[in-house]
């Protein structure tokens, strides 16, 4: 497989899974509102456009933060390459150049999706915010539906699911490290609030209930998020999948090599130390440096499959 195709397909899998995760983090937002008493507009969504890693690009281009330039910003707007529009945009363009290899129910559902996107203003935005990111969240979920019905298990696939895992792990942490920091002031109730609203946009609540039934904590909720090994939008369950896909990949003796090891060494360690955590790494502050180190080593591990897989001497990705 070309270098170029491979970190198409790879990236196919990072756009998808992002555009939804930042329906789920704009969704945990709203949920928390729900939740508490805001008092200052400005702060509550300038919190999401640095929970998005945005603020110097927003910063380019709008002078406040109000809700209907955040939302726009964030979701259709094209010019911002992390945009959900973007990303849906990319992951189609990539498909474009890779039909032959690919069903075409996936362009056809990536195509479908983009000029939905390109049709949809702000105001279609703030006439129901749940309903328009759960519309998101729907043709996601067909995207992956139809990958993982109809796709051959063959190195297209593991490349796609390669890209999904390591943004699903990625935007997790991202997603509980913009809840831990705004608790730092909060009271436990405060944190205990904002996790639960994490939960529920995630899809996590009736699974964590199986779990832990009533006994619900700070400290429970972030394991469950971080550590548990069956829950599917967990790091953990992520880093599982990530090191399972990298290990099936099948390459020639001129594509294997020292690279290809140290990437999947990489995820095992990250793997096994997710494996071996302990309880008290949930509480307090240990629990930041815990995502901190998550990040670090999630950004690491996708610098690392770049130089081993799609920036060789000689190819142009």
């Amino acid at each position: 497989m070309l270098n170029r195709n491979a970190e198409a397909l790879f990236w196919i899998g990072r756009y998808i899974e992002r555009a939804e995760n930042h329906a789920r983090l704009i969704d945990v937002h709203y949920h928390i509102q729900q939740e508490e008493d805001f008092q200052q507009e400005g702060h509550k969504w300038s919190r999401l456009i640095d929970a998005l890693g945005v603020r110097t690009q927003y910063q380019q281009q709008f002078e406040s933060f109000s809700e209907q330039d955040v939302l726009s910003f964030i979701t259709l707007d094209l010019g911002n390459s992390n945009s959900i529009f973007s990303c849906v945009h990319q992951a189609r363009n990539n498909l474009r150049t890779l039909r032959q290899h690919l069903p075409s129910e996936l362009w056809d559902i990536a195509n479908s999706f983009n000029l939905w996107l390109g049709e949809r203003s702000v105001a279609d935005i703030m006439s129901g915010p749940h309903q328009f990111y759960q519309q998101i969240k729907e043709r996601t979920a067909m995207f992956l539906g139809a990958e993982q019905s109809v796709m051959l298990r063959g190195n297209e696939w593991h490349f796609i699911e390669s890209g999904r895992f390591l943004e699903r792990a990625e935007n997790t942490t991202r997603i509980l490290q913009s809840v831990t920091a705004s608790c730092r002031s909060k009271d436990m109730n405060g944190v205990y609030i904002q996790l639960q609203a994490v939960l529920k946009s995630v899809s996590g609540y009736q699974a964590f209930r199986r779990y832990y039934a009533d006994a619900m904590s700070p400290e429970s909720i972030l394991e469950f998020l971080i550590a548990n090994a069956y829950f599917p939008r967990s790091v953990r369950f992520s880093f599982h999948k990530l090191e399972e896909h990298l290990a099936k990949l099948q390459l020639d003796s001129s594509e294997k090599g020292s690279g290809h090891e140290k990437v999947i060494r990489q995820a095992g360690k990250i793997k096994a130390e997710l494996d071996y955590m302990e309880n008290e790494d949930m509480s307090g502050d240990r629990v930041e440096d815990v995502l901190n180190s998550l990040m670090l080593s999630c950004q690491k591990l996708g610098k690392t499959m770049e130089g081993a897989f799609f920036r060789r001497e000689g190819i142009s990705a």
